[in-house]
């Protein structure tokens, strides 16, 4: 088995940073030594070096909310687990956790298992499955408990897209018991999706058909109140609670407040809800405001949104950041809505730089450099139920790392550091104060300075353990 060894960098975990070297012996970090140490020598002899000097060493990134070839909308996410994952590989990405779909009439078993067959031999990174259940029956309830066997301890509600994911409070508590029985973690879609589509049809009706409608027809207010109902009912069941891709600032609110009376309710968001805005690209002139088309929705920076989400990571109320990456083209795919918002596919791609973009909150010092770690690699990890192997620097753990550039540069857009399969970008004329220079997966080099070294088919299916977040 092949020996690395990385030295002269800077190791970086969510409590703290120091000088450390770090010896890999085949696929796990076997020691992490001081730099000098009197038993380097010993244990590093013929290992190949890899020189940090001057970078940051952090655990590999955990995105543990993407959609690779999710069918939605009338077509499909336009990355596969190959595109989708090398694309995360060059950001700095080790591990995502997707999510089998379960549509009424279907079992959740057989949807696990599809999702196997498109994921399996073809991530070039590690994975994990959600479930989403999609239909909450007694056959759903019972299969559960098959799935979490398996390493699939989270299961996915929507309180949206009614016809489609949709379930009703009843349902919801039902899985929530079974959820809290089981020792899951049960993650929730929070918006009101009945009047949400109200707000649509009227939207639709008066003749406001342009993207931009597609964020004022899902205001804050129904973020909001469906995240507290979502904790009430998670408070009565006693089942943990990890609302997804929150986007209001009042919605938050109600996270924080349920975290500090003690109960079990964690908040993701996502750079997008960070960095844009309903206002400068939803509203952009014509049909272009459909690039950002997803859901929650961005919301108005002069509401001041996305300075108090920032705000929320620095506390800890927003315990992990995502990506949510449900990427679709202009072209034939979100051209489907053109003259209808309601009908342009909702997502947007951003698994290669979610990293580089929560990099740059800490240059520009509304995070910590702990804190990027944490909610990037450590807690997600924990959260999901992969930790120490993943999200930390150990002896034992799976060696994912990323050498880190703070001195570097990454302009994004189609062109430059874009290799998602998409027409566009999300974040075109972007500039960060950070770049990914050396990304290992499992002990193997897979970028390396502008090289993509990886393969379809590295990545292995990560069974995962209970949630090791909660209280």
């Amino acid at each position: 088995m092949s020996r690395i060894l990385i030295q002269g960098g800077t190791v970086v975990s969510a409590t703290g940073s120091q000088p450390l070297d770090v010896l890999i012996d085949g696929e796990t970090i076997a020691a992490v030594l001081q730099p000098g140490s009197t038993a380097l020598g010993a244990v590093a002899a013929n290992a190949e070096i890899i020189d940090a000097t001057g970078k940051y060493v952090i655990p590999g990134g955990v995105d543990a909310h993407t959609h690779m070839q999710l069918p939605f909308g009338g077509t499909e996410a336009s990355d596969t687990f190959e595109t989708g994952t090398r694309a995360a590989a060059w950001g700095g990405t080790t591990t995502i956790v997707d999510f089998a779909v379960q549509k009424p009439g279907e079992s959740i078993q057989d949807t696990l298992a599809l999702w196997h067959d498109k994921a399996g031999g073809q991530c070039a990174i590690d994975y994990g499955f959600h479930q989403i259940v999609g239909d909450v029956n007694p056959e759903s309830l019972k299969g559960m408990a098959e799935l979490v066997s398996e390493g699939v301890t989270s299961f996915k509600l929507f309180m949206a897209y009614p016809g489609v994911f949709y379930s009703d409070d009843g349902r919801i508590l039902r899985a929530m018991q079974r959820s809290a029985d089981l020792g899951a973690l049960l993650m929730m879609h929070a918006e009101n999706g009945i009047a949400i589509d109200v707000l649509v049809e009227q939207s639709l009706q008066r003749g406001d058909t342009a993207p931009y409608f597609h964020g004022t027809s899902r205001p804050w207010q129904l973020e909001e109140e469906a995240t507290h109902r979502a904790i009430m009912l998670a408070q009565v069941t006693g089942a943990p609670l990890y609302v997804v891709h929150v986007s209001a600032k009042q919605a938050l609110e109600q996270i924080a407040t349920a975290r500090g009376n003690g109960q079990n309710v964690f908040g993701e968001t996502c750079p997008q809800y960070l960095y844009l805005s309903l206002e400068e690209q939803l509203g952009a002139p014509g049909f272009e405001g459909a690039k950002w088309v997803c859901s929650t929705p961005l919301r108005s920076r002069a509401e001041g949104h996305q300075d108090e989400l920032w705000r929320y990571i620095r506390t800890g109320d927003v315990t992990s950041v995502a990506t949510d990456h449900c990427p679709f083209c202009m072209k034939d795919q979100k051209e489907l809505g053109i003259g209808d918002f309601s009908k342009i596919p909702n997502g947007i791609g951003g698994v290669e730089h979610r990293m580089d973009l929560m990099f740059q909150g800490v240059k520009d010092g509304r995070i910590s450099l702990e804190r990027w770690v944490d909610v990037c690699c450590t807690t997600p990890a924990r959260m999901f139920g992969m930790y120490p192997r993943k999200g930390a620097i150990t002896p034992g753990a799976d060696a994912d790392i990323v050498l880190y550039d703070p001195n570097g540069h990454t302009s994004i857009g189609m062109g430059k550091t874009h290799h998602m399969n998409m027409d566009h970008s999300a974040y075109e004329g972007f500039e960060v104060d950070g770049h990914v220079d050396t990304v290992l997966s499992r002990g193997r080099v897979i970028v390396d300075n502008g090289d993509y070294l990886g393969r379809a088919g590295h990545g292995r299916f990560v069974k995962r353990e209970l949630s090791q977040n909660l209280i």
